[in-house]
């Protein structure tokens, strides 16, 4: 392997997806210089990337918006805050006009009004353009070249990150003033399309430079999807009717509120769609909108709208989840000083409360909070200046540092987090019996993998990815277990109902010990006559 490369910025973005390159976008325009490091390709890789989605893109009129907030309140246990939801809105509308200006993307125009509509976008076009406008402004990008920890200097500021670059089979480090985490969430290695990179990595080196994390428990998203498949839209699956394996009609199964009365039947049965409520108009315009879900299709000779065909459930983790790392200020700033969050890495708790699906909220997430945190990132760095690479440490330590004999590979780590995190009748079906063996198991692992895990070269990436998976796992069972009660996406079949005296967030944190507490979530505004 070639020597260590090393190179000094102000602001170092770790991350390649529509979260990342607003960060770098925003960051470049508050005066910083920008390194934009990627684990695949930026513009390429991620859940946004091979997709369509739609945006929560707003006009600012008072009663659309007030429309706009209420929309997902009840969904997301009354834990949304208004004002960033406000925030939101209003940063995401500037975006999606900047996107079609600055950013050159080619919105659709309506033929009744001549006017673009701007409440989606495909995500291959996007993220090509925003890779294009990224380097415009003059951001370094180094695709390929995963970041493994980061750097903290004597007073334990994040001042940037070390890593490996694939193609040159070389380390390297990157010195900066402030770091934005832009890594994505983590979906456990499922095969959800786009979701390969997403392993949690962001979230294990936030952890180890003592940031905490909010609302980890809604961290388990399952999507529904053809068997075999790894294509996920479960919004087209508002259109289906489900069936039992005997072609019987699966009562109380749907998209939104009856996934687990698919989950339930899948334990002993097939179960079977068929998208047969979605008029010829709808048809074609779902056709239009994400021609990769119909492909897999077209290639099976299957007509989803006339045929029936076999579903399963795949899990997403916290990339359709709200969890993450908590943001404590405007700046989408962390509880670490010198690193900011943003996208699935950081909590989406502040718009969704406990409950978000795919795009929509989670696309202007992004764009917001890469925004903020861009800009806060920058202001940190040009206030605070750059520091000496010499006087930096790296603070990673499972998967890197092995304890002692290395004894325990990334592929066994792996497959045992996944024996604990995938199967819906222990992450989705949650009920304590299962959930408690499950946690001791991922902590037994952890301490496995503190001692053993480890190696050189990319395979360090490999048990980085393990360890991170890991850890997500622990931060999110462990804060399932402190809400007693079904709130958003977390429901509890030991505690059915709604808890009102449990309106609060769930914070975690550490390492090796995960601590939890609760915080007193926003009071909504009442509305007055």
């Amino acid at each position: 392997m070639s020597e260590a490369w090393q190179i000094s910025t102000d602001v170092l973005v770790i991350g390649g997806g529509p979260a990342a390159c607003w960060a770098a976008v925003h960051a470049r325009e508050a005066g910083a210089e920008v390194v934009l490091v990627d684990k695949g390709f930026c513009g390429t890789s991620g859940a946004t990337a091979p997709s369509g989605t739609g945006v929560w893109y707003v006009a600012p009129e008072a009663t659309a918006r007030a429309k706009a907030k209420a929309s997902r309140e009840a969904l997301g246990g009354h834990l949304a805050d208004h004002y960033w939801m406000d925030r939101v809105l209003d940063q995401t509308y500037t975006n999606m006009n900047r996107l079609a200006v600055e950013g050159r993307y080619p919105f659709p125009v309506d033929p009744a009004t001549g006017e673009q509509l701007r409440t989606g976008v495909q995500g291959p076009e996007y993220m090509r353009r925003m890779r294009a406008w990224v380097q415009r402004l003059g951001v370094r990008i180094l695709d390929h070249a995963p970041a493994l920890e980061l750097l903290v200097d004597a007073d334990g500021v994040v001042r940037g990150a070390a890593g490996y670059r694939r193609q040159a089979d070389q380390d390297y480090k990157v010195t900066a003033g402030a770091v934005v985490l832009a890594t994505g969430g983590c979906a456990f290695l499922s095969r959800a399309l786009g979701t390969n990179v997403d392993t949690g990595d962001g979230a294990l080196m936030a952890a180890e430079a003592g940031a905490r994390f909010s609302g980890m428990e809604f961290s388990n998203a399952y999507a529904i999807v053809p068997k075999g498949s790894t294509i996920t839209k479960t919004a087209y699956y508002g259109y289906a009717t489900f069936f039992h394996e005997d072609g019987r009609v699966l009562e109380g199964a749907g998209s939104t509120k009856g996934r687990s009365v698919i989950a339930r039947t899948l334990l002993s049965e097939k179960v079977f769609a068929q998208l047969d409520r979605a008029d010829a108009q709808v048809q074609a315009q779902m056709r239009l909108g994400q021609p990769n879900f119909f492909l897999q299709f077209d290639r099976r000779g299957i007509d989803p709208f006339t045929d029936r065909f076999e579903v399963d459930l795949l899990a997403e983790g916290t990339v359709r989840g709200t969890g993450g790392i908590d943001v404590i200020d405007d700046d989408c700033a962390t509880t670490a000083p010198g690193l900011y969050a943003a996208g699935d890495a950081a909590t989406r708790e502040r718009i969704c409360g406990g409950f978000t699906g795919g795009g929509s909220h989670n696309s202007a997430w992004a764009m917001s909070s890469g925004s903020w945190a861009g800009r806060g990132a920058a202001e940190f760095a040009l206030r605070s200046g750059r520091v000496d690479p010499a006087a930096v440490r790296g603070v990673g330590r499972v998967g890197l540092r092995p304890e002692a004999t290395e004894s325990v590979s990334a592929a066994e780590v792996v497959a045992a987090a996944q024996g604990e995190l995938i199967p819906f009748e222990k992450n989705y079906l949650r009920h304590g019996e299962r959930l408690r063996p499950a946690l001791a198991a991922l902590d037994d692992l952890w301490l496995r993998a503190s001692q053993g895990l480890g190696g050189t070269g990319a395979d360090r990436v490999r048990s980085r990815q393990a360890a991170a998976i890991t850890a997500v796992g622990r931060l999110m069972y462990r804060s399932t277990l402190a809400r007693t009660e079904t709130r958003g996406m977390s429901k509890r079949e030991d505690h059915p109902e709604l808890d009102p005296t449990q309106h609060h967030h769930i914070l975690s944190g550490g390492q090796d010990r995960i601590w939890v507490a609760a915080e007193p979530a926003a009071e909504a505004p009442v509305a007055v006559a």
